[in-house]
């Protein structure tokens, strides 16, 4: 993994991932239940939001999405969602859908997470993601619909590197507020 400049889990929770869920809102609708489950998954994908690329590996960005998922998303669910697919490529800096943008683009990275948490979990699965403040469902969750049951991931280590990254008391929104990530 290519390291990368720190953000602390409340900068990015602030900066990056509330602000990518209230842009997808109207389609999928925002929740502290899907920030904390965002913020989860790129503290422990990611060793601590320091890593953007996998070693060895295809994944990238903090959230550690694979060319191959980025592609299926596009390919397969947002290429039928006109709405929800302008809004997700509006956080896109360069024109195309190449996973690249994941690595450093953290807005659309975080928002291509949500979508993906959204069709795997939400949509096929019918699985609504877990309470807000239920650490041990949200790595259930994760290990379920983002690193599968093949992964080497797992749900202790999952709930092990949130306490270690010290990702407790932070301030979530409670609603989306007049956040504009573009700017």
């Amino acid at each position: 993994m290519n390291r990368t400049a720190f953000y602390s889990p409340q900068d990015f929770l602030s900066e990056v991932i509330e602000p990518a869920l209230c842009l997808l809102n109207d389609e999928i609708g925002y929740s502290k239940a899907a920030s904390q489950l965002l913020l989860g998954t790129a503290i422990h994908e990611s060793m601590g939001l320091r890593y953007r690329k996998q070693i060895g590996g295809p994944a990238l960005g903090l959230f550690q999405m694979e060319p191959a998922t980025h592609g299926d998303i596009w390919n397969n669910f947002l290429a039928y969602r006109n709405t929800l697919a302008e809004t997700v490529r509006s956080l896109r800096k360069k024109s195309g859908e190449s996973a690249d943008e994941l690595e450093n683009n953290d807005l659309y990275a975080a928002a291509m997470a949500r979508v993906h948490y959204y069709r795997i979990g939400q949509i096929v699965a019918k699985s609504e993601i877990p309470d807000f403040d239920n650490l041990n469902s949200q790595s259930l969750y994760w290990k379920r619909h983002h690193n599968t049951p093949l992964g080497a991931g797992t749900p202790s280590k999952y709930r092990a590197d949130w306490q270690s990254y010290h990702a407790t008391g932070l301030k979530y929104s409670d609603q989306c507020e007049a956040k504009n990530a573009t700017s």
